[in-house]
């Protein structure tokens, strides 16, 4: 089962369940879960091979959409599904193969295809890092600066370094190997037919006009928003923007 960090309490309401994206975790989506709390429970998990989940040898998106499916049969059964980049992917495999688990999902700058960018140079960076030399997480940043060429990705990465433990909280073997199955998305002839809400960053193109055709395809009653300002990171970027709209998107469709 994997690992999760709840917030708020239990009602009548479905609770909103988060999955994170690449290198994430459940820690960082703790002020945004705890703002989306309140009329619901959230519940953001640790996805597979990453933070306090369990380490497997695969990472696709039919094995991730089955690790959700537990939490929410754990849970009542019914839940909404909030999933960002890598984790919103694997939440529209879940909509799409287990649409009786999933009340309303929002995808948070991702569609249901394949990407030709590859991840895997942020992999190599944190393999690259001495660890024997760092007793502090800044010790790690200042290793991890000169081979990010993201600035603001540093940190983010170095929330998932136990420091004590000397080790990376995340499977970085496996993602390695796996990354092809997660760049892409997988054949699924299914539709998911509820209300579904693709939040994208205004400043990223993840999610572009000419994507709208496949996503319309497997969610026929997709809605489409952009947060002005945002990239792909919208909730880490935007977050009062990005609660703002998830709140009012999910009382106006309840």
């Amino acid at each position: 089962m994997l690992n999760t960090i709840r917030h708020g309490t239990s009602s009548d309401a479905p609770p909103l369940l988060i999955a994170h994206g690449l290198y994430g975790s459940a820690r960082n989506w703790g002020a945004v879960a705890k703002r989306l709390a309140g009329p619901r429970e959230v519940i953001a998990v640790d996805m597979r091979n990453h933070g306090a989940s369990p380490w497997h040898d695969t990472h696709g998106y039919p094995e991730m959409a089955a690790d959700l499916a537990r939490v929410i049969e754990a849970d009542g059964g019914r839940a909404d599904v909030l999933g960002h980049s890598m984790g919103g992917k694997a939440a529209m495999v879940l909509a799409l193969t287990r649409p009786e688990l999933v009340n309303r999902l929002v995808v948070a700058d991702i569609a249901p295809v394949a990407y030709g960018h590859s991840q895997i140079q942020y992999i190599e960076a944190m393999k690259a890092v001495d660890l024997d030399r760092v007793g502090k997480r800044s010790d790690a940043e200042a290793q991890l600066a000169p081979l990010v060429d993201m600035p603001q990705l540093v940190s983010f990465f170095t929330q998932s370094l136990d420091v004590q433990e000397k080790r990376w909280r995340l499977n970085l073997d496996t993602l390695a190997a796996e990354m092809p199955k997660i760049l892409g998305f997988p054949e699924i002839a299914g539709q998911f037919d509820g209300p579904v809400l693709f939040l994208s960053g205004g400043g990223s193109d993840y999610v572009t006009r000419d994507h709208r055709p496949a996503i319309k395809r497997l969610f026929p009653a997709a809605q489409f928003l952009k947060i002005p300002g945002a990239g792909h990171w919208l909730h880490a970027e935007k977050p009062r923007e990005f609660v703002a709209a998830v709140d009012a998107w999910l009382n106006e469709t309840g």
